[in-house]
């Protein structure tokens, strides 16, 4: 398929900066893949969208406070370093802007430096030399490592906007958007309405943002991020799917997360490792019945993965209909619910 078949006119006024609170009160696009009616709600209405015996599936995942900054050696020059993954033995994967050489230090205050042992096409490692391991320097000192369509400088209460009330496993880079509009309230009256929820993980990485560039989308090779859909998670979608009930994705890396874990273990069993997995239109998917997601720049996999659910179509016309009636979109925007 084409890249310009997943482009969209869009108003850039429509981004959202910060959430609407509380998050249960964001607006809610929902949308049937078999009739492509369009109705308009609240993620509060989601209990009465839903029916007994439901599952949704939700992602674990933690967003590390991953922007740290530090002085660049020996020009002692200001650079932000966002930390992307432990590789283990004090090696961190990382992504940085400027010019560096294999060798040269990054100061991060008085006890911490870093040294460049890989910079070349296939990435940036920093070696990190520091009296404590380097999660806890980004617990610190870190900052939320918002996405660059939100222009402003990251402040305090994002680092409980931009968590899940999920969020355990630390480890990702941007969070589960779709997870970000439930809040305690809602799980309450979800669980009185017969609807479970279980847990996967899936460490959402650069993978998940790397642009699209090629014009035929199959040229496209997603970056890998780890996943795990474990054995608790995996009895109850067996269970769900035995009693004809669905199983409810809360956002496009769960979806990666189950499908991934599908092809590896061929079929419904438990699986971990590193995802590649790139849904495109015209994928079979094995594990999930429907999907709620937050609203997707153009040209990206994760707008690919909600078209190959609903269709290209249905989402586009979706899309449209969003614009229309400007509901906020990205991270911190609202959501749709296909089902």
């Amino acid at each position: 398929m084409n890249l310009s078949e997943f482009d969209f006119p869009f108003d850039a006024s429509l981004i959202a900066s910060e959430p609407i609170l509380p998050r249960h009160e964001a607006r809610l696009l929902c949308l049937s893949r078999i009739s492509r009616a369009i109705t308009h709600r609240q993620v509060a209405d989601l209990p009465a969208l839903l029916e007994p015996g439901d599952l949704l599936v939700v992602n674990d995942t933690r967003v590390m406070a991953a922007r740290l900054s530090g002085r660049k050696q020996p020009t002692g020059t200001m650079v932000e370093v966002l930390f992307v993954r432990d590789l283990g033995a004090a090696v961190w994967e990382v992504m940085i802007k400027g010019r560096f050489h294999m060798g040269q230090q990054i100061e991060f205050g008085s006890d911490a430096r870093a040294t460049v042992v890989q910079r070349d096409a296939h990435g940036t490692r920093l070696k990190v030399e520091s009296a404590r391991p380097v999660v806890e320097l980004l617990r610190a000192y870190g900052h939320m490592p918002l996405p660059p369509y939100i222009k402003r400088a990251s402040q305090p209460e994002d680092r409980v906007w931009y968590q899940t009330c999920f969020a355990d496993r630390e480890g990702a880079i941007a969070a589960p958007t779709a997870g970000l509009h439930f809040t305690p309230e809602l799980m309450d009256r979800l669980r009185a309405r017969g609807i479970a929820t279980t847990a996967v993980t899936l460490h959402v990485g650069p993978g998940t943002f790397k642009p699209v560039v090629a014009e035929q989308i199959e040229d496209h090779q997603m970056g890998e991020e780890w996943f795990e859909v474990g054995a608790q998670a995996m009895e109850a979608i067996l269970k769900t799917k035995r009693a004809g009930r669905r199983v409810v994705a809360v956002g496009t890396t769960a979806v990666r997360a189950l499908e991934s874990a599908a092809l590896q273990a061929g079929g419904l069993h438990p699986a971990t490792g590193d995802s590649r997995l790139f849904i495109t239109p015209g994928f079979r998917f094995q594990v999930v019945d429907a999907l709620m997601t937050n609203f997707h720049l153009p040209r990206t996999t994760l707008l690919m993965l909600v078209s190959a659910l609903a269709g290209v179509d249905a989402v586009r016309g979706a899309y449209a209909e969003a614009v229309k009636e400007r509901y906020r979109f990205y991270s911190y925007g609202d959501a749709m619910l296909i089902v």
